[in-house]
């Protein structure tokens, strides 16, 4: 199946992009610049379009950004510490985001032949984000089945939408994700903070997926406190 994965240059995307390449026709990759601090993370993105062989679209978001205000991601609102589950991690919500993404890359996959567009959202995301939860990926596909309809047949693949990030680890390994080569911090420094809902989440992955963590943190020790502390509440 041709498809075309929507890759922000995270761990769960680029995973996906990899899964993708072995499994199916990998035809390319889209990214959103929407003005979003951590917009390292695209780098990662197209890297990952080169070491696959397949061409890099960016897309220019920004205007949009500006206008989804009030989120960590976007505006001068520190990010909070702590683990992804936690009621503070809401801060970091851009509203409709995965929406208006995934209508672009179904309009750039229906112009160019594509048969399905990959996201990776997953389980661990269903608290925090609306528009990554089952119901939400169901309802898009159907949408987008009635206004391709008679023009083009693309669907939605979602195939982390019941899993956990534990479980991209340890599937993004078997098909050789280099996971030291992708970006998670939403603060964006030099290095992965270690304490922000990103870091802890990608650190406790590693740690369930029993795979080795590649990545080089601020804080190496902070998840086992954020974790502790969410038992406890």
């Amino acid at each position: 199946m041709k498809t075309l994965v929507i890759c922000s240059g995270g761990l769960d995307s680029v995973s996906l992009a990899h899964i993708t390449a072995n499994e199916q026709q990998l035809t390319r990759l889209i990214s959103f610049d929407y003005g979003q601090r951590h917009r390292k993370e695209l780098d990662f993105a197209e890297a990952t379009a080169q070491r696959l062989g397949v061409p890099f679209h960016l897309i220019d978001m920004r205007g949009i950004g500006a206008a989804l205000s009030g989120s960590a991601l976007t505006d001068n609102i520190d990010v909070p510490d702590g683990h992804y589950a936690e009621d503070t991690m809401r801060i970091t919500v851009v509203p409709n985001r995965n929406a208006i993404m995934l209508s672009i890359g179904f309009g750039i996959a229906a112009a160019n032949g594509d048969e399905a567009v990959a996201t990776a959202v997953h389980g661990g995301d269903h608290f925090i984000y609306p528009d990554c939860r089952p119901g939400f990926t169901r309802a898009f596909d159907a949408m987008q089945q009635a206004a391709l309809d008679g023009y083009a047949d693309v669907r939605l693949h979602t195939p982390f939408v019941e899993q956990s990030k534990a479980d991209i680890v340890r599937k993004g390994a078997q098909h050789g994700t280099p996971f030291a080569e992708t970006w998670s911090c939403y603060k964006g420094g030099e290095n992965h903070c270690g304490r922000c809902g990103t870091c802890v989440e990608r650190r406790e992955a590693f740690y369930l997926a029993e795979v080795s963590d590649p990545t080089v943190y601020a804080d190496q020790n902070f998840w086992t406190t954020a974790l502790a502390a969410r038992e406890e509440g």
